[in-house]
């Protein structure tokens, strides 16, 4: 258990957080959520001891190891990835080399032996007998070869090692977990088996995500970082997120219908309790949920961009038809013999492990490359927005203010418009004056939306438009392409994102072909688990 006791911390004269008292007790999943900037990693590093707080402290339970997800790839390179995996039990690694170590020594005494066998003994406790197996099991659960036990560090892919520390940071059944951005790097099934193990975790796991599915399937509450306070919620990330939104509505109408704003509330809180859940303890979370009114439920000072999409136009009856497509990237070839075609009012989710076919294919439809057989021919109603994966060459030497990057793609180039468009996608006041260079991450992604939106095309072409968004603004993006009418063709690992809006799945396989499902994403989930 961890007991964070008048926490407050903060930066440069501004408090992040003030006075928070909490409780995390072992069996349970705690989700850390809150708009981008609002302190979730740092208070993850306070929680570990990484950073000191202002005010405050955090105690953890004696006897009771913690463990935190590593966020430096490059940290064990002259290490093998078994060595790696065990040092997520320090306990155990340091006892293990300190035993090897005595026992290679020449002159071994009986001083020696005495050591020796209460480092046995610890290795013993610690399970080290069994480590290398439970090493194993790790690396396999996450799709990897256990063949690769033995490998250096330095010889692994990016995304292997991704999956390397997060056996490291689970080895050994930690009593508290703590874990920033898990899935980012992982494939669906790697999600899938991080989902499970979890799910049947014992100990504590406190965890940040942006990824809805994964804090839906895993989380019993919500941490919720907001008006400068951290408060706890019973339930998961949806759970929270519509408890939220009712909370909002009820409170903007307070003397409209406000029984019956309650009275809907209190239904949502009886439905959700009803729901069922994979998770073991959905019972206990069944019965807090039945315990909770709505005075308990979060308001929150949020803002979400308005993302929609409108078309000048509907799309005739031919939109695309790809033929025999082939194309090589450094020597391998992503693509074989592609063929496939786009009817009306298919939302296309384009899955694949390798995200260079995905992003090759796309740039293929965007026409931004030609391939190097085949043909792509779109329709001559259509009109198409791309959403590249890589935003650089919009931003990188421009020396545009927002309003002005913004006005080079509008067709009303007027301030008032500008502003009030702006103002919708959270860029206000003195803000829209900002030189386009150094905006963030997600402030350019919003950008390059905006730049869609006012192109008012029938078909949208989108390469993992979700990264560097917070939760927020990932249901905005959404909910638009819920919305939109046209035809949407796009990249993600969102399990969430894919399942809401895609329709239809083309499966990029390893070997370059495709495979083509009219289906929504679980559907296509199912499929292949199934075979």
């Amino acid at each position: 258990m961890i007991t964070v006791s008048e926490l407050t911390h903060g930066f440069d004269g501004q408090t992040l957080f003030k006075d928070v008292n909490l409780k995390f007790t072992p069996g349970n999943c705690y989700g850390v959520i809150g708009a981008n900037g609002a302190g979730k990693s740092t208070f993850l590093k306070i929680l570990c001891g990484v950073r000191e707080p202002l005010r405050g402290d955090i105690i953890l339970a004696p006897n009771v190891r913690m463990s935190v997800l590593k966020q430096d790839h490059f940290a064990f390179e002259e290490y093998t990835v078994l060595d790696t995996i065990i040092m997520g039990n320090k306990l155990l690694y340091d006892t293990m080399k300190e035993k090897d170590a005595l026992y290679m020594k020449e002159d071994f005494t009986e001083e020696d032996g005495f050591k020796a066998a209460e480092l046995e003994e610890i290795f013993a406790e610690q399970d080290g007998w069994e480590a290398e197996s439970n090493a194993s099991r790790l690396i396999q659960g996450l799709g990897l070869s256990e063949s690769i036990l033995y490998n250096m560090m330095s010889s692994l892919s990016e995304k292997e090692k991704v999956k390397v520390l997060l056996a490291q940071a689970i080895f050994g059944n930690p009593g508290v977990l703590l874990l920033d951005e898990p899935t980012n790097g992982l494939d669906l099934a790697a999600t899938e088996w991080l989902c499970d193990f979890l799910m049947e975790y014992e100990g504590t796991v406190i965890v940040v995500s942006h990824d809805r599915h994964f804090l839906n399937t895993v989380c019993t509450h919500i941490v919720d970082i907001d008006y400068g306070k951290i408060k706890m919620y019973v339930g998961n990330y949806e759970f929270w997120y519509e408890s939220s939104q009712m909370i909002q509505n009820l409170i903007k109408n307070q003397n409209k219908k406000a029984e019956e704003k309650i009275k809907e509330l209190e239904n949502f809180i009886a439905r959700f309790s009803a729901n069922k859940s994979k998770s073991k303890q959905a019972t206990s979370r069944r019965k807090m949920l039945e315990k909770l009114t709505p005075e308990e439920l979060p308001a929150s000072s949020r803002r979400y961009p308005f993302v929609g999409f409108t078309q000048d136009r509907e799309v005739g009856k031919d939109i695309l038809t790809v033929s025999g497509v082939s194309h090589t990237v450094d020597g391998v070839k992503v693509l074989d013999n592609v063929s496939f075609s786009l009817n009306k009012n298919d939302k296309v989710a384009i899955v694949s492990q390798n995200d260079i076919a995905n992003t090759t294919l796309m740039k293929i439809l965007a026409e931004e490359i030609t391939p190097d057989e085949g043909t792509v021919k779109w329709g001559v109603s259509t009109s198409r927005s791309y959403f590249p994966q890589d935003n650089t060459p919009f931003f990188e030497g421009c020396e545009l203010s927002i309003l002005d990057w913004m006005r080079q793609y509008s067709k009303d180039t007027s301030e008032t418009y500008l502003r009030g468009f702006m103002g919708r996608m959270l860029f206000s006041g003195e803000e829209i004056f900002k030189n386009v260079q150094v905006l963030s991450g997600g402030e350019k992604v919003r950008c390059m939306l905006s730049r869609m939106m006012m192109f008012g095309s029938n078909v949208l072409l989108l390469d993992q438009v979700t990264n560097h968004l917070d939760l927020e603004s990932i249901e905005a993006v959404n909910k638009g392409l819920c919305a939109f009418p046209g035809n949407v063709i796009f990249v993600s690992h969102d399990y969430e994102f894919v399942q809401t809006i895609a329709n239809r799945i083309i499966d990029i396989q390893p070997d370059g072909r495709i495979k083509d499902y009219s289906c929504t994403y679980e559907e296509y989930v199912e499929r292949v688990t199934n075979g």
